[in-house]
């Protein structure tokens, strides 16, 4: 009996002990790189040991007021402030200006840095995780593609085609879901600017596919059969088959057409070389420069196949999100619905006039001006992207807030977007607002497609996606929208999809 009792004693010593140790620890931590450095670490609170403060954080993800969570500690302890999220000490700013700083940093500084299973599902060659030349490189060709007016006078023709074709069965449905048609719409266009891929059994796998693969971009990094982040990654095995046969099909084509032009007269090699680089799509512009003589500069297959995979979650994701909550928010504001309606209609009979009803990229994305501030204003309130994630390569100052090496950082664009200091009633739908000098959608308080070196090549194209379906949708309907609420975690949607019930414009 006694041997029994010390071993109780000494076991229930043994726990508080090391519960004393790790809370030892965690203040400890909590403190670390305070006061040892002329800089200081930004101040805050870690919370509770492991899980931090990732609950408060979530919890206010469910509500209308996901900042709040940023709101409450920037009011505590100023614009840049440290916490512990989603298994992470991290450095959160809400400074416009550290923003910028970070966002324009060459690589030197701050990498990319994100959750396991976004990394797990993503891959090495990812272009979200690679730096330095091949990320300037790339991002560079595609930008560049997506400019060139031989692209745009061929997508604008093509979404309009799209958008008219998906709207066209609207007046016969009883209720329409606007996030599943909007997601159908940016899909099938975002796969015709990678690969050229139309309608058909292609399409429809990639899709089946690409649905479940997204799903576990946000979930626990635990590879066991029947888990969400196996079953991602199962899917993205089948994307990369398909898309890799795609490829495939299309490096053969480009290789035979490379072989009858090497036995071109030698006066048109000029021209070939002022014609390299016009590709149809993305796999033709990274293929072209796979091409290159120089071995060190080509791309590697995998990394083709996989890049062209990430490159759909915007039409999975932020776009066609966008296009539901301008909707909604048009609902709940009529005024701004009927000038919007106004502004389409009278383009639209301008059109009609002038030139029996074709449209060209600049009629969407500088005739509309309302239609511009419209969007802007639903990207600022959206908040689809709600920041970054950097990791310091060494001790950083900004501002004179430290950021040690190896902690995180998450420049915070929501709180930058909702901020009274930047936006004036922030979280009232405004886009009058735009009008004002002050207002740009070129300021450093406005960053929906990121900045710096890596801004969203593609974020002329989600706005000319948005103003087609736009204009479309208020030339040819009128809706009423059924009570909906916006979930903020773990991505931005609509709770029940947003159902509405149209009714058509009589012409």
């Amino acid at each position: 009996m006694e041997l029994e009792f010390w071993i109780k004693i000494g076991t229930i010593s043994s726990v508080l002990m090391g519960i004393f140790a790790a809370s030892s620890f965690w203040l400890w931590y909590n403190k670390k790189e305070t006061g040892n450095k002329h800089e200081r670490v930004p101040i805050g609170n870690l919370g509770w040991p492991l899980v931090g403060e990732t609950i408060e954080f979530i919890a206010c993800g469910y509500t209308s007021q996901p900042v709040s969570f940023m709101e409450k500690r920037r009011s505590l302890y100023g614009k840049v402030f440290k916490t512990h999220i989603l298994g992470t000490p991290i450095i959160v700013s809400t400074d416009a200006e550290v923003n910028k700083m970070v966002l324009q940093n060459h690589g030197n500084t701050f990498v990319p840095a994100y959750p396991k299973s976004i990394t797990e599902l993503l891959g090495q060659h990812s272009i979200l995780q690679i730096n330095g030349s091949l990320h300037k490189r790339v991002h560079a060709l595609i930008g560049a593609f997506l400019r060139t007016p031989h692209f745009k006078a061929r997508i604008t023709t093509y979404i309009e085609n799209s958008v008219k074709l998906s709207l066209a069965p609207w007046n016969n449905m009883q209720i329409v879901y606007v996030q599943d048609q909007a997601r159908k719409i940016t899909f099938e266009v975002l796969v015709k600017v990678l690969m050229s891929v139309g309608p058909g059994e292609d399409l429809n796998s990639l899709k089946i596919n690409f649905e479940e693969f997204i799903k576990g971009l946000i979930c626990l990094p635990i590879k066991l059969p029947g888990t969400r982040l196996y079953k991602s990654l199962k899917a993205k095995e089948r994307l990369l088959e398909i898309v890799g046969r795609i490829v495939e099909d299309r490096k053969t084509a480009v290789g035979n057409t490379n072989d009858k032009n090497a036995n071109a007269n030698a006066n048109n090699i000029h021209t070939q070389e002022k014609e390299r680089g016009a590709g149809n799509d993305v796999v033709d512009v990274l293929l072209q420069e796979s091409s290159d003589s120089d071995e060190t500069r080509r791309l590697p297959f995998d990394f083709i196949t996989g890049n062209v995979i990430e490159m759909m979650i915007p039409g999975e994701e932020t776009v066609p999100v966008a296009m539901t909550l301008a909707v909604k928010y048009l609902s709940d504001n009529p005024v701004f619905l009927d000038h919007l309606r106004e502004e389409n209609m009278e383009l639209k009979k301008q059109k009609m006039i002038h030139s029996s009803g074709n449209y060209a990229w600049t009629d969407y994305m500088v005739s509309l001006p309302f239609t511009q501030n419209v969007i802007s204003e639903t990207l600022r309130m959206a908040n689809i992207i709600n920041g970054v994630w950097r990791k310091a390569l060494k001790d950083v100052e900004i501002k004179g807030y430290l950021i040690p090496k190896d902690w995180c950082l998450l420049a915070s664009f929501i709180s930058v977007h909702m901020a009274e200091e930047n936006y004036e009633n922030p979280h009232q739908f405004d886009p009058w607002r735009w009008e004002k000098t002050e207002t740009t959608s070129n300021s450093n308080s406005f960053t929906p497609f990121g900045g710096g070196q890596r801004l969203c090549p593609g974020l002329d194209l989600s706005r000319l996606e948005l103003a087609i379906f736009l204009h479309h949708l208020v030339i040819n309907y009128r809706w009423i929208a059924e009570k909906d609420e916006i979930v903020h975690f773990p991505t931005v949607k609509m709770k029940r999809k947003l159902p509405i019930r149209v009714t058509s414009i009589s012409t």
